[in-house]
């Protein structure tokens, strides 16, 4: 799974470039802002229609104040341009992100489901869009070429923040959830496997019982599976007690991995942490004790500029990131991904219901 791949909940940018560009001298007007953006969705909605797909709509429904209040003395057509990536996860934070700023009287162009993470940086780093959802190892590992990512989540931000400050972009605190790599055993193992809760209990069960289900990408990865398994000690076609042998291990398609995974089929399957199939097909995360995955916290990211013209969007936005758990992710991506509902009600029904906003 990729960052930016829609495959339900798929995540993670595995190409690392860097995408840092030279910065404008001086800030773009309102129209040059909205212009650039339109210009690149414009772009995004032709990929989509060449796929297959059908672009979602900018459409967000009405909503009135509730503890976000209309920010006082805000100038007449005060606007920002919001964005995102184009998958659930995405999609849903990008309502949010709108429904916020039009609940503190912005005026918002509503720029979210562009395909892949470049095209998103890229309105970013052009100044053609003021706000993303933006996660930690994303900017780390693909756009700022870092070749390891950072496992603790205040070191992992506090350095994208420091080094995306020269491109003009500000990253406020992050939220709790963390979309990484994790690996998953189905509800009613876990008993069968000893009460598992962690990576490292993996060790301690018989090597018939050590049986993955993984991805093509995930298997072959420098921050992938048998890295993980070196750093617990484990080793792919080892014979002695550490060992896993090649045919405890299945490779599956994209998607695959999460029901095969609750049949049976294995007993630990690769997962993303915020995965809405989680919830729904009742698998257990298990805990990376030892802290091999790399951070990939969501946190706000808007252009200086802009948050030095419009402070107050940094406490209207600090409101929101401590109730963006995994858990409650889970719970949002599924309500798209199994439901089939659209991403902007579930966004409204969430914000009205932790009071950020209020219905009409």
């Amino acid at each position: 799974m990729t960052h930016g791949t829609h495959a339900l909940n798929a995540t993670h940018d595995a190409p690392r470039a860097d995408l840092r560009g030279a910065r404008r001298a001086s800030r773009p007007t309102v129209r040059r802002r909205v212009a650039t953006a339109t210009a690149v969705a414009g772009a995004a909605a032709l990929v989509l229609t060449g796929c297959g797909l059908q672009p979602a709509t900018s459409f967000v429904p009405a909503a009135d104040p509730g503890s976000i209040q209309r920010i006082d003395d805000l100038p007449d057509g005060a606007h920002i341009t919001v964005t995102s990536k184009n998958f659930t996860e995405q999609l849903v934070l990008g309502k949010i992100a709108v429904l916020a700023a039009k609940a503190a009287g912005f005026d918002v162009t509503d720029e979210t489901n562009v395909p892949g993470s470049v095209a998103v940086r890229e309105l970013m780093t052009s100044h053609g869009a003021d706000f993303t959802y933006e996660y930690t190892g994303t900017a780390w590992l693909t756009f700022m070429g870092h070749s390891e990512g950072i496992p603790d989540k205040t070191e992992q931000w506090e350095a994208v923040k420091q080094e995306d400050a020269g491109n003009g972009l500000t990253w406020l605190e992050p939220a709790p959830m963390n979309n990484t790599y994790a690996f998953a055993v189905r509800d009613e193992a876990v008993s069968e496997l000893g009460d598992i809760k962690t990576l490292s209990d993996i060790t301690k069960l018989p090597v018939s019982d050590r049986t993955f289900c993984v991805e093509s990408e995930f298997n072959s990865r420098a921050d992938g599976f048998k890295p993980m398994l070196k750093k617990y000690g484990l080793e792919l076609g080892g014979s002695g007690d550490n060992g896993i042998p090649t045919k405890n291990v299945s490779i599956l398609d994209t998607g695959t991995v999460y029901t095969a995974t609750d049949r049976g089929k294995c007993n630990f399957g690769e997962v993303f942490t915020t995965d809405g199939r989680i919830k729904s097909l009742g698998l257990t995360v298990l805990e990376d004790d030892k802290g091999f995955f790399p951070a990939y916290n969501v946190a706000p990211v808007l252009d200086s500029a802009t948050l030095k013209e419009y402070p107050q969007l940094e406490d209207v936005y600090d409101q929101i990131s401590p109730k963006l758990t995994d858990a409650v992710l889970q719970e949002l991506n599924r309500q798209v991904d199994v439901e089939g509902r659209e991403p902007a009600d579930v966004a409204f029904d969430w914000m009205v219901k932790e009071g950020f906003i209020t219905k009409p």
